[in-house]
């Protein structure tokens, strides 16, 4: 479903110049959920923001599904944004003087849908993250993890195939933080959708189906011991 090949990006010129990604090559399968782990500073942000068209690469090829992009700047690849993937942050991004379903629908129309439609879409992704009750709640009155839960209604109401996840458990108790997984896992069973999530924790990324490191500029499979990013000595 998504296919990145040889993705390289750095930052600067000359003798200042940092290789950031040095030719990444990952691929997610439709319905998958995949951790992505790494150092601070590895480039886990600035890869996510390629994938999301927010940043373009210096070389390389993207591919998800009926889109192929990299290295095009950002105001070319505006479909990308609007129907291939959606978003998911750590600090939520809601707006605190609209309700929770104003939050998705506000969301749904600038991507070009009217009202009426947005509205319905809008409900039917709310229901569908267990907020059917709290519709009309502003931010402040929702808990962490229910705003965070208005963040995932807001990212699959527009039905895009892939989302990414920049540490969507950071600001939330462990309990939260492990609901909003295991939503995420029922996404990708009954959805088909597919998610690529950044996270500090290897307890939580150890819940997805596959783990990737990001370590000097390119990604390898991982496991619990790998993630912490250090070698552990056996007992």
């Amino acid at each position: 479903m998504l296919r990145v090949s040889e993705l390289k990006k750095g930052f600067g010129s000359g003798r200042n110049r940092l290789e950031v990604l040095k030719g990444i090559n990952l691929e997610i399968q439709q319905g998958e959920l995949v951790a992505l782990m790494g150092p601070s500073g590895c480039g886990k942000s600035t890869l996510l923001n390629i994938i999301g068209g927010l940043l373009e690469g210096d070389s390389g090829e993207i591919t998800l599904e009926d889109f192929t992009y990299g290295t095009r700047p950002p105001n070319k690849v505006v479909d990308v944004r609007r129907k291939g993937v959606g978003w998911i942050f750590q600090d939520f991004h809601l707006l605190n003087q609209l309700n929770a379903l104003d939050n998705v629908v506000m969301a749904l129309e600038l991507s070009g849908i009217n009202s009426d439609e947005a509205e319905k879409l809008a409900k039917d992704s709310l229901i569908r993250v267990g907020l059917e009750s709290r519709m009309e709640f502003i931010p402040d009155q929702l808990s962490g993890g229910q705003s965070q839960r208005v963040a995932i209604a807001r990212a699959i109401a527009g039905s895009r195939p892939l989302l990414l996840a920049d540490e969507p458990t950071g600001n939330l108790d462990v309990k939260s933080g492990e609901e909003i997984i295991e939503l995420f896992k029922e996404l990708c069973r009954t959805d088909g959708i597919s998610i690529l999530m950044v996270t500090h924790d290897p307890i939580l990324a150890s819940m997805a189906d596959r783990m990737l490191l990001l370590k000097d500029g390119l990604t390898a499979a991982s496991d619990i011991r790998s993630a912490w990013g250090e070698d552990v000595e056996e007992e």
